[in-house]
Formats: C-alpha cells, structure tokens, sequence
C-alpha cells in the first residue's frame, strides 16, 4: 500500500522524522518498500490570479493574460493552454524558477510580446503524466503564496509492502492505529457523522447468499451535479496514494477506500432494475466490466445483480451497464462485507486483480460498511450536492465472522519473547491495539477488533506484543547445551557429492516449479493423477509434480527456442505421488540431455547424444553408493519413453528409476529437435552406501580368455554375464565385453558377443588345465541357458 506521510500525521503525529517512521514500521512487521517525494523538484512557483485575457495579435492560439501574483503590479504572460480564463487561480512559474527536469524560466518573447513568467500544467509541474491544460486552483488558493508549501508537496509517499494477514493495515486508519500504538501517542480519527436523509428513497436489497455477503449496506443519493469537479486536495491525497483521479464519484469511493479501508461502489441508478440481490451467479450469465472485458460468470461466483441481470462481480470490479457516467444526476452508492473464503481466488481465477479484491480477499472490518458509507456520502454532497436516502443496512449476523475471546497468560508470553514485562506494560501495549481485556488468574481474556483476522491463536497477541514494545528492546539471549557432535555415517550417500559428480559430467543444475501443466503431467505420468491446486499461480501451473521430467522438459524446450542445442540440466527436489496414506513426497533426482555428446571442438567429429551415453552419467551416480553391482537395467516401457530405448533401474528387487529416450510423438508436441534422454532416481535407494572392503592385490599373474560367442539378438548381456559369473566362480576377476556384431556369418536374428574373461586367484599361479576348465564350464552353460554356441 502506497499513502501520504503528511495524511498519516493528521490522524497521529509521533516527534520523528520520515526516516525513524519508516524503521518503526517494519520493524513492526509492516516493511516498508520505498519512500518517495512527493512531487518533483521545481522552486518559484506561486499562486496567480488571472485577472484578464486576450488573444495573441500574432498567434491564434497563444492568449496574452495579465496575472496577479500579489505583487505590486500584475505581470504579463503568454499562454497557450485553451481553458485559461479570466478569474482562475493558477500555478505560475516566475522568471528564476526552476521547473522538474532543471529547466530554468526565463523572461521570453513569443511573436512579438514578451512573457514574464508561466502559467502551469499538472504535467509540467510532475503533479500527471498528461494534462491537457492549466491546473486549476480553488479559489481559497492565497494569491502569491509559495505553490509548493501552499499544497504540501514536501511530503514523502511511503510504501508497505503487508504480508497477507494484515489486511488491517491497507487503509491509513489502520496505520494509524498501528503507528499510535507504538509511539503511545494520540490518535486523533477522522469524526464521521450520520447524514440525515433528505428523501425517503430506499433500494430494496436482498442477501440470496448470506454465507458470502453477510452484510450488504447502501443508500441513495439523487440529483448530484454531474457537472462538478473533484477538489484539489483530494486528487492529490489520491495520487500519492498511487491512484488515478477520475471522476467524483469513483474518487469519494476510493479516498474512504485508502482513508478506511472499506471498499465501496457506486451505481448509475436509472440503469438498476426492481432491487439488489446479492446472489451467486446463474449457468450461462456473463458480464461486461468497467475495464471493457465480458466474462462468462462460472456458478460459484458471487454478484451483485438488480431484478434482471448482474451488475458487478462482488467485491471485485463493477459492471459497464451500470457503470457512473458524465450525466449521471442518480446513484446507489454500495458498501458491503464479503467473506473472505468466498472472494479469495475469484478475481484471480478470472484474469483481474484490484484494490477492492486484494482487500476482501484479506479481510475488510465487518463492521466499518456504514460508517463508510456515512462518511463517504458527506464527502460526496459537499463536492456534487444531492438529496441522500437513509442508510438500507441488510445483515445475516449468523453469517459474520465473531472475534472469540483469547486467553493469553503472562508466563506464557515471557516464556515465548524470552522477556518478562510487566503485566500493565502488556495490557496497555493490547489496550492501544483496540483489543478489549478481562483480566483473569494469570493473565487476560482478549477480544480483538472485528478486523483483526490475524489474530486467532495465543501465540498471534503474544507476537502483537513483542512487536509493538520492539523486537530490537528484547535482549540478546544465547542457549547453552552440551555439545554432542553427530558423526556422519561413513557409508551414507552425500547429495552433493552426488550433484558435483553431474557437474563434473557436463551437467547443470536446474531449480524448476513443484507445480506443472496438467495436461503435460498427463502426457508424462497418464497413471498417475496429479494433485489440482485450489488456488494455483496459473492454469499452466496448476497440478503438483508426480515426477521432475515435465519440469526438465519445459526448461529444455525454453533453452533449445534461445538457440541452445547442447542441453544436460539436472534436478533433486521433492515429487508428489498418490499413495496407500495419501499424497505422498518423495525426494528425486532427475536430468535430461539433448543435443551432441560434447561441445563442438576440432579433435573429435561430432555425433548426438545417445542411450548408452546417459546410462554412464546415471552409473556415475550409482558409483557413489558403493554398490553398483547391486543395480540392475531391465528392458521396460513407459508412457513417456521410446518402447525400444527404455529401462527400469531396480535395486534390492524393486524399482527404483527410470531412464530413456523421451517418446517421439511428445517430443515432436513439445517442438523439440533431437532424441532427449531422461532418468530419474529416487534419492531413499541411493541414500545408504556400502563401504569398500580391503581385499589383497594378488601376486600371481592374471590369464585371459577371449571368446567369441553367438546367441539370439534378444538375449540380454546383463544375463549372459551372470551366466558368466556363475560358470567361473571365485576365478573371475573382471568380465569385458568389447565387441558386439551383427550381420554376415552370423544368420537372421543372431549377435556375436566378444567377451574378455580375466582369472586369477590370490593363493596361485593359475594352470592351463584350471582355465581351461573354468572355461569349459562358462561355455556349457551359455549352450544350456541361452543357445549359445563358439562363433567360427
């Protein structure tokens, strides 16, 4: 929320500076973002009456005034802008003066006539963006007074950035309160008083949906002058307050909007039919709103409706069809209260976001609609008269929300701030809160204020405490306890250790959304069906991750349309799988390449990533358990993968990743060029590592066999090496396999394996008749299990 400091200290006025009110604040947990001037600099700007007009003898659109700046004698000054006229109070920038942009004024000739001076435009002075003429003052404007200190412009503008609890705040009343409780100063609020009607006009109102709109307040107001312009004072509170003044009935709503914090609108009431109904609303009704957009209004969304149609999207954003106008002489002028579970999301989930939206989102005072409104409709007949209607207050009180009283007891708080304060220092630190106090053994029962939501826990007021006295006035307190250090397991798996060796690999690290595009998540993980968000960031965004490939794979099509052909990004993170119990969170890690093997460079010709390439990176990670033996690759399908290069990593008989070449028809609907490759593993199977275990470099010489073997294109070599293993026993000290061919001489559906056999015993020198044995062995059970015969 953006406010005037100087509008802030008409309702309480600490002695001190900007500086120390900004540090109060956010130590107060309400951080201010930035404080500002203002109005740009410029100096040697006065108050001018101008006392006549007349046209330029050269020039027809130049005008020659005569201006009295309550000096001796009036002073003449050439003027363009087309609404200045004689009797207006108006800004004048003397010779001398320095204007926003250290433009000087100097004494001028335009056509022929000299000007001493220039009569000023909002814009020019910094005060708008555009003006499309002189700024008009009001005739209470001291002729010759100094401008800038005339209309306060030595102000800051101070914006706070409020966490979403403290909907409260969002108003200078609320800050107010907050600012006078910790300075303990008087705070002086507005005084609103009652309007009394001048008609008995009433609109009927009726609650259709009193669970979302407990409390609808309006009044209304006949024969306003459309004609009539909203005061400089309060355009200017306005604009500091980061609005844009527009008309006078649109800036009452929005000054008692950042005055009070009560939302409020205001109708054309010869475009309102029967009465108001508060409903949600009905199958294929749609609205045209105030920013020229037509939505179609689902069921669950709560309007404000007359006997015919809706005329505003509750609490959010009013209709164009009712909508206040230039010739609008009738309004209905509306305050209501809307449960915050009813309105939280709707704007959003619409495409909208605005102030009213944003503050009952939060939580608006259920009891501030008619002091709002009683407050607003003075300020409204002092700037465009009319004859109000009394007050049409509707309220399901069943349906508003009741502050509960909180016991909060004084031991309890000490324990909590680490301080003991005494018990008149918390009571008057709640009291300046507004909170009402009962005291009872050992402390007090508290009711906060109705628009206090934040406060809903003993722990809530204690915190209200500890900030208003200063988190910066609790002393420093260092706990002792004996040092016990934990030793890390020796055998436990180190994540980043883990990361470092992907890096090492050519790989970076990616963080991406725990959300993801369901329809992609359907695409990836069909089985499995995500979590929806009740209230997600965006509908791209709006299913929890069961897996970290849709994550890798946006980032991977983000990077190729930047021109990026060489991809390998990894991710360790939580994914979100239905189980047994429940949603359950698992702790992965996933990565995808694409693109060449290895950057371009002379040495080596280039050639595309491949299966093979990524099943090393993931048996580099499986190294570092210890026990790679332990993993095996077993041929398997997935939805996400090509059914010819795709396998399932099991540990200990149970699946525990995946890894593979994404399928070609997602990857053509993700326009992505190339084969990518992905794996995931779960980081539990990989977070107990084995130990190494000392074992004696034999003395005696390694012998090796080379056999060159054919068996069936489909016959696995995972298991034509266990065969292996089996057949030799103890004598085998490592299983190479260097040569894989198809073709000629071999037959139809056939491949000739070349494998390297190397034995050795620590205990002696092996003899031919041993290997050859051993050997024998190994051959006859390849014939048994797989067919296999010698190749020739």
């Amino acid at each position: 929320m953006r406010f005037s400091e100087s509008w802030l200290r008409e309702w309480v006025n600490p002695c001190i500076d900007t500086q120390t009110l900004a540090d109060q604040l956010s130590m107060a947990g309400l951080e201010v973002d930035a404080i500002a001037p203002a109005a740009a600099a410029f100096s040697g700007v006065v108050v001018g009456l101008v006392l006549e007009v007349a046209p330029h003898p050269d020039a027809g659109k130049l005008h020659v005034c005569t201006v009295d700046l309550g000096q001796a004698a009036p002073l003449t000054i050439v003027c363009g802008a087309a609404n200045v006229a004689a009797g207006m109070r108006v800004p004048v920038a003397t010779i001398g003066a320095v204007m926003p942009g250290d433009f000087k004024i100097k004494r001028a000739k335009l056509r022929g006539v000299e000007s001493f001076g220039m009569i000023c435009s909002a814009s020019e002075l910094g005060l708008a963006e555009t003006s499309s003429g002189i700024l008009p003052l009001p005739a209470e404007a001291p002729v010759g007074a100094d401008f800038r200190a005339w209309l306060g412009l030595d102000d800051a503008c101070i914006e706070v950035d409020l966490t979403p609890d403290r909907g409260d705040c969002l108003s200078i009343a609320g800050l107010a309160w907050e600012v006078a409780a910790i300075n303990d100063c008087p705070l002086t609020p507005v005084v609103v008083e009652p309007v009394a009607p001048a008609s008995d006009d009433r609109f009927q109102v009726t609650l259709e949906a009193p669970e979302h709109c407990p409390r609808y307040a309006c009044r209304i107001i006949r024969g306003i002058d459309p004609a009539a312009v909203t005061p400089l004072w309060m355009r200017e509170r306005l604009r500091r307050g980061g609005i844009r003044a527009i008309s006078p009935v649109v800036d009452v709503t929005n000054y008692v909007l950042l005055e009070l914090g009560q939302p409020m609108h205001g109708f054309d009431l010869a475009h309102l039919e029967g009465e108001i109904r508060v409903r949600l609303a009905e199958p294929r009704e749609r609205l045209h709103l105030l920013n020229g957009e037509t939505i179609d209004l689902r069921p669950d969304t709560l309007v404000i409706a007359d006997a015919v149609r809706p005329v505003a999207l509750a609490g959010i954003m009013g209709g164009a069809g009712s909508a206040v106008e230039s010739e609008t002489r009738d309004i209905l002028l509306e305050s209501a209260f809307f449960a915050p579970a009813g309105i939280s999301g709707k704007a959003r989930s619409y495409g909208l976001h605005t102030d009213s939206s944003h503050r009952f989102e939060r939580g608006v005072d259920p009891g501030l609609q008619v002091r709002a409104l009683e407050r607003a409709t003075r300020l409204l007949v002092a700037i465009v008269g009319g004859e109000p209607g009394p007050v049409v207050d509707m309220t399901a009180a069943e349906h508003l929300p009741r502050r509960a009283p909180l016991t909060l007891r004084a031991a309890r708080c000490a324990q909590v701030l680490g301080l003991e304060l005494p018990p008149e220092t918390i009571a008057g630190i709640l009291k300046r809160l507004g909170m009402d106090l009962v005291p009872v053994a050992g402390g007090w029962q508290v009711t906060p204020p109705s628009g206090r939501f934040d406060l809903v826990h003993e722990v809530d007021l204690i915190a209200d405490v500890g900030r208003i006295h200063g988190y910066d006035r609790i002393p420093v307190s260092h706990a002792s306890s004996a040092a016990a250090t934990r030793a890390r397991p020796e055998a436990a798996f180190d994540l980043d250790r883990a990361r470092l060796a992907l890096v090492d690999r050519g790989f970076q690290e990616v963080i991406t959304y725990s959300f993801v595009s369901p329809e992609l998540q359907a695409r990836v993980e069909p089985e499995v069906k995500g979590l929806a968000l009740a209230n997600p960031i965006s509908a791209e965004l709006s299913v929890m991750r069961p897996s970290l490939w849709p994550g890798l794979l946006h980032t991977a099509r983000y990077n190729q349309a930047r021109q990026q052909e060489r991809v390998r990004i990894f991710e360790t993170g939580l994914r979100f799988r239905p189980g047994p119990d429940g949603l359950s969170q698992e702790a992965a890690i996933g990565g995808l390449v694409i693109g060449p093997l290895d950057p371009e460079q002379w040495g080596a010709p280039t050639r595309p990533v491949d299966f093979f390439a990524l099943k090393a990176d993931v048996e580099a990670l499986l190294a570092l358990t210890g026990d790679l033996p332990g993993f095996s690759f077993v041929a398997d399908q997935h939805p996400a993968l090509h059914p010819g290069q795709s396998a399932r990593i099991d540990y200990a008989g149970r699946p525990v990743g995946r890894l593979g070449m994404l399928h070609p028809a997602l990857a053509a609907d993700l326009d992505l060029t190339g084969d990518a490759f992905l794996f995931e593993l779960e980081q539990a199977a990989l977070t107990t590592g084995v130990l190494p275990r000392f074992a004696p470099i034999s003395r005696y010489p390694a012998i090796r066999r080379d056999l060159a073997i054919v068996v069936d294109e489909g016959v696995a070599y995972a298991d034509i090496a266990g065969c292996i293993r089996a057949g030799a026993g103890d004598l085998l000290r490592e299983l190479v396999l260097f040569d894989v061919y198809a073709g000629e001489n071999i037959g139809a559906g056939r491949k000739s394996l070349a494998l390297g056999l190397i034995l050795q015993v620590s205990s002696q020198t092996l003899t031919d008749e041993v290997v050859d044995e051993a050997v024998g062995r190994v051959l006859t059970r390849l014939e048994s299990d797989f067919g296999a015969r010698l190749r020739d």
